[in-house]
């Protein structure tokens, strides 16, 4: 029964595989084998360097200490740590990105998620919450969801971590930050967020729940750092992590 059984099982994965030829998630190239991304995307892929300053997480050179760098020194961020998973930047990261956000396809950011499982078990555990960073409502009813808190799903599911999208809110609409340069991304967020009240007694971070902002793509670091500095100023002290880090906008 047990030979019947796996004789049936590959006679089904052979149907499917002709009619439903395996394709790479990222790109769409036809595979030869069940695996799920093509050699080009998987060396087109950058892990965003474990080197970093761990405050603001901008690459150090390896000869120094992870932090914090002479920024922070200067100026200490409102975030205790900052972590991210991979570089942003064209090819197959990007492409994720855009078919997640543009066509609803979460199949290459949850590839990416599932290959840094690992690294996610190193930041977060059953003891983190997670925050999203919060949408405009109109931009939120126009995509149908919400990018960030799928995000934050998806994380807990991989590492127990716990998540609120209720406690960050979005103050009022601003314009797009894609839209906008360095100087004029900082001053568009300036007084995006605030707390709410209602969801602070939930957080006991003497108990020793680390909270944090997540968010898909972190480019200048103003969004991070706004939200965080709300947080910081409600008694919260947050870490922040992105999915994907564009290098050089800082």
């Amino acid at each position: 029964m047990g030979a019947l059984s796996t004789t049936l099982s590959a006679c089904v994965n052979h149907c499917r595989n002709l009619l439903f030829p395996p394709a790479c998630v990222f790109c769409r190239t036809p595979l030869a084998t069940d695996s799920s991304i093509c050699d080009s995307c998987a060396a087109d892929i950058r892990i965003w360097p474990h080197h970093h300053c761990m405050h603001c997480g901008r690459v150090m050179p390896e000869h120094l200490s992870p932090g914090p760098c002479g920024s922070c020194l200067r100026r200490p961020p409102p975030q205790s740590v900052t972590h991210s998973l991979y570089l942003y930047r064209d090819g197959p990261v990007r492409n994720a990105i855009l078919d997640w956000k543009l066509q609803g396809s979460d199949a290459g950011v949850l590839w990416l998620l599932d290959r840094a499982t690992p690294r996610l078990n190193n930041i977060f555990d059953p003891q983190s919450l997670l925050l999203p960073v919060p949408m405009p409502l109109s931009r939120m009813r126009h995509a149908g969801r919400h990018h960030a808190a799928d995000l934050c799903r998806a994380i807990s599911n991989r590492t127990g971590a716990a998540f609120d999208w209720q406690l960050l809110r979005r103050t009022g609409e601003q314009q797009r930050q894609s839209s906008l340069n360095g100087r004029a991304r900082w001053k568009n967020l300036c007084k995006a967020f605030s707390v709410d009240s209602d969801h602070l007694p939930a957080i006991q971070q003497g108990d020793g729940i680390q909270v944090w902002v997540v968010d898909d793509i972190m480019t200048t670091g103003a969004t991070m750092h706004y939200a965080c500095r709300t947080l910081r100023r409600a008694g919260i002290t947050a870490g922040a992590f992105s999915l994907t880090r564009l290098a050089g906008r800082d």
